[in-house]
């Protein structure tokens, strides 16, 4: 168990840590003076994250009752999109973090956070293809049970670490200045591991395809 959970801990802190839609709302709530603001958008985020979690997971396990063989599939599926996500953030460029966003009720703040984040189908991409190419063929109860816990305990320790962060100016700035170098890293990580799933379980595919 406790690799896969590794595994899944790992491509979500790639993900996490990489600047883009959802790091751009709650750092830019914090950084114009909103902590609580931040924080509301940031359990949005977080909430719209463990229900992607819980769809990709019920409907992988779905999916591989009634045709098992599309595990294997799906697997190079994932990892090449895995491998897509990584060149994107390569290529991606510095967003613009000047603008203020307005002050915020919770619940605005709340909302905002979650149609931010179940609007980008790339959240449910991610979680389709991490947990189909992490998960084992027949994950039990507590597996599936402890991974959506992870996702959980993992994007609200971040979310609310970036409301108290981008609180201080300096923190920002220092955010700001290494972005690129931070989009490049998680570029490479998330990059190599897909590509080594991707080949592996192409290469599985082929030989149950051969047998068969």
């Amino acid at each position: 168990m406790l690799p896969t959970l590794v595994s899944i801990a790992f491509l979500q802190w790639l993900a996490l840590v990489t600047p883009g839609a959802n790091v751009l709302l709650v750092s830019q709530l914090a950084a114009s003076g909103s902590r609580r603001g931040a924080l509301c958008a940031g359990l949005g985020v977080s909430f719209v994250a463990v229900s992607w979690a819980l769809l990709a997971l019920l409907g992988v396990n779905a999916l591989f009752a009634t045709l098992p063989q599309m595990r294997l599939a799906l697997q190079v599926v994932g990892g090449s999109y895995l491998c897509y996500v990584a060149v994107r953030l390569w290529r991606s460029g510095t967003p613009d973090s000047s603008s203020k966003l307005p002050e915020l009720s919770p619940l605005a703040a709340f909302r905002l956070g979650f149609v931010t984040n179940v609007l980008n189908p790339k959240s449910a991409l991610f979680f389709g293809s991490v947990f189909a190419t992490a998960l084992p063929e027949s994950p039990g109860v507590g597996l599936q049970s402890a991974a959506v816990l992870l996702v959980m305990v993992n994007a609200l320790v971040w979310h609310t670490f970036l409301a108290f962060a981008f609180s201080a100016p300096s923190v920002q700035s220092s955010y700001a200045k290494h972005r690129k170098t931070l989009t490049r890293i998680a570029g490479a990580g998330v990059g190599t591991f897909g590509l080594r799933l991707a080949i592996t379980a192409a290469a599985e595919l082929r030989a149950k395809l051969s047998a068969a």
